[in-house]
């Protein structure tokens, strides 16, 4: 597996949210990666999902993610509890994190409180 803590990744996906670098954070993920959102009860699958779904939700909403607590279960597995602000006001959550073996975003489960 490669070297990188997944707080570290956590953190350079919500810098790159916040910085609305869609570029940069594409290059977070595997390119078979998945995003599920229970709060809009959709999955996004691969790089186009991934590119839709940070589209709508952060760059669209002005999303602002700051880590409250991060839960990090395994070198692979980690839960950021997170705030959102943005258009849609102000929102409280979680995102669930898996990487896969090159250290790159394989799942996001993404809930609110």
């Amino acid at each position: 597996m490669k070297k990188v803590q997944i707080e570290t990744i956590i953190k350079q996906f919500i810098n790159a949210a916040n910085e609305f670098d869609i570029d940069a954070l594409l290059t977070l993920f595997a390119k078979d990666a998945v995003i599920k959102d229970v709060s809009v009860g959709e999955t996004f699958r691969n790089t186009t999902g991934v590119r839709r779904y940070l589209e709508r939700f952060f760059i669209d909403y002005h999303t602002q993610t700051r880590a409250e607590s991060f839960k990090i279960d395994t070198p692979q597995h980690a839960i950021a509890l997170v705030d959102f602000t943005g258009d849609f006001g102000h929102e409280t959550g979680g995102l669930e994190f898996n990487v896969n073996n090159d250290g790159l975003i394989k799942t996001i489960e993404a809930y609110l409180d």
